[in-house]
Order: structure tokens, then C-alpha cells, then sequence
């Protein structure tokens, strides 16, 4: 294997569920090789990829389709934000969770949402039909968290969206 195939699979190996972007960022190569040799390592099942929410995201071949997209979502930090919270507490209810974050509840239920499709989250209902969100997961979800250090920009994006949230209730 060539020296830059072996650094794009290092990048992917510390950052499982690594986008491209900022794979090309952190593997500091042109965009234009990244996805030649990236081309070759899917080819050669050296590494896997996973399309989640607008994003193409990159893994080695022993994560689980579970486990990618836990993966991907626990890269977005709103997201990663309410799974430790409810992971904290055990269960909590929406209204709750949103003011504690300091979000939008819509914003809280485009994640829950996404989080609760691909199995990390669920909502429970009690008699009188109010909702609870509790993790799925949790032992599972607390191990691939240890392996989610979002980048910079990945936190720019989620704080900006926040930003743009708080102005619009006000």
C-alpha cells in the first residue's frame, strides 16, 4: 500500500465515521487524490463508507451498520450533546432537554429524529400521551463516544446553527 493510502486509512482508523472533508483537511492532501486513492482503499474493502444526512462518512470494515451511523450522528455535537445528556440522566423530556441545551426545540427534534431512525434514541409515551426520550443503547453508545473528537469546523457548523436558533426565538 502506497505512503498516502496509508495515511488516509490513519486518519480514518483515529476518527472512525470521518467525513471527507475534513479527512482531506486532517490528511492534509488535495481533495482531487484523496478520493482517487479513497476510490482504491472501498475497492480493496480496506476501508467502507456510509452516505448519513448529506454527508459521506469513511470507517474501517469491522464497524457494524449500527455503529456507523452511530458514528456519523455522534460527529455532529448537537447531536453527541443530547445522546451524554440523556445518557447522564437516563430519560428526559423533550422541553427539558431543548431548554438545558440551549436549543431550539425544533432543533432538538431534527436530531431526535435522525437519533431515533437510526436506533440511538427512543421516545416513550406515557398514559397521558406526553413524550420521554431515553437512549437505546447506552452501554454501546457510551464506548463509541470515547472514539468522537469532533474537529473545529464540525463544531463551527452545530454552534452556528445554534446561533441562528437562539436569534429566531427572540
Amino acid at each position: 500500500m502506497t505512503e498516502t493510502r496509508t495515511r488516509i486509512r490513519r486518519c480514518v482508523e483515529s476518527r472512525p465515521g470521518i467525513h471527507f472533508n475534513d479527512l482531506v483537511r486532517k490528511a492534509d492532501i488535495a481533495p482531487g487524490q484523496v478520493q482517487y486513492h479513497l476510490r482504491g482503499l472501498l475497492t480493496d474493502d480496506r476501508l467502507v463508507s456510509e452516505q448519513l444526512y448529506g454527508k459521506t462518512h469513511y470507517y474501517e470494515p469491522e464497524y457494524d451498520e449500527w455503529e456507523r451511523a452511530a458514528l456519523a450522528l455522534l460527529r455532529r455535537e448537537t447531536a453527541r450533546d443530547v445522546l451524554v445528556s440523556l445518557l447522564e440522566r437516563g430519560t428526559a423530556r423533550p422541553a427539558t432537554l431543548a431548554d438545558d441545551l440551549g436549543i431550539a426545540r425544533s432543533t432538538l427534534e431534527w436530531h431526535v429524529s435522525h437519533l431515533e431512525e437510526q436506533d440511538l434514541v427512543e421516545k416513550r409515551h406515557d398514559v397521558r400521551n406526553r413524550v420521554t426520550l431515553a437512549p437505546t443503547r447506552p452501554e454501546e453508545t457510551a464506548r463509541l463516544l470515547t472514539a468522537v473528537t469532533p474537529s473545529v469546523p464540525e463544531r463551527m457548523v452545530d454552534r452556528f446553527t445554534r446561533l441562528v436558533d437562539s436569534l429566531l426565538v427572540e
